[in-house]
């Protein structure tokens, strides 16, 4: 009898190699300019966002973080101990040309990619740290490709290189996304009990997402009755703002809202919640 957690191995693991291959794809086109691209991370540029995957997976392969030739923790952009673990990856990868930094993100999915193949369904429903919180190897990997593909978007913006709104990897991202959308609405928003509250995604994801307050704020099939406030947003801006990359006051024009608004508003400038 399956035990499974709902994170199944096959379509978790091909998610996140496609969406490797995606970032692989736009890595390759990109030129030696566009890799010194300030991003819409602070104090980082292009390189250093793919500085900072090529060291999550390498971290995740059991590979340490090299020393830093300076405290990076007083950076104004380091917050905590897993900033600072990033960013003494970053920097260990600071002069390495473009080329270099390719053939090391090749070199790390591929062998991500391989250690994954070897691991079971039984293997990712087993309990695991996540970033979280606890949770499951599964989740962790859910985690990760929301994590890449947010990061590829990043890159995107940087250079002027839209693409990859839709698809599988997308799909697993929003999944991901929508997972706190309970804790943004009832405890950052501060939605009052009884509240029900939908956001419609627009652009080539589509989707359409009902939170209800009953106690605790949770993601509901649907609402029992109207909703208290509805959000009409392209998703890729709802990913900026959730991913913190974009400042919600400047964005807010650009979200339809109705019902109460100024729940609305509370939920949109509070969207942020990645670490």
């Amino acid at each position: 009898m399956s035990t499974t957690t709902g994170f199944d191995k096959d379509t978790i693991t091909g998610a996140l190699a496609a969406q490797w291959e995606s970032l692989d794809a736009l890595l390759a086109s990109l030129d030696a300019a566009a890799w010194e691209a300030p991003s819409p991370l602070p104090g980082w540029a292009v390189r250093d966002v793919v500085a900072h995957v090529i060291g999550t997976e390498s971290s995740l392969l059991g590979e340490s973080a090299p020393e830093a030739d300076i405290d990076v923790a007083e950076f104004s952009h380091v917050h905590n101990e897993i900033a600072a673990v990033n960013e003494r990856w970053v920097r260990s990868m600071r002069e390495s040309a473009p080329e270099r930094m390719l053939e090391r993100f090749r070199d790390v999915v591929s062998r991500r990619g391989e250690a994954l193949r070897t691991m079971t369904q039984e293997d990712f429903d087993a309990p695991s740290w996540t970033p979280v919180g606890k949770g499951t190897y599964g989740r962790f990997m859910r985690i990760r490709i929301f994590d890449t593909w947010l990061h590829e978007q990043d890159i995107r913006d940087a250079t002027g290189l839209p693409g990859h709104e839709a698809g599988p990897c997308v799909e697993q991202s929003f999944d991901e996304l929508v997972e706190s959308l309970g804790y943004v609405v009832g405890k950052k928003a501060g939605a009052p009990d009884g509240a029900g509250v939908t956001l419609e995604f627009t652009g080539p994801l589509r989707r359409t997402v009902h939170v209800a307050v009953d106690g605790r704020a949770s993601v509901v099939p649907a609402l029992s009755g109207p909703a208290t406030t509805t959000l009409r947003l392209d998703a890729g801006l709802f990913a900026r703002l959730a991913g913190g990359r974009v400042d919600p006051e400047e964005r807010l024009p650009e979200v339809e809202r109705s019902g109460d608004t100024e729940l609305g508003d509370r939920i949109v400038r509070n969207l942020a919640f990645t670490i």
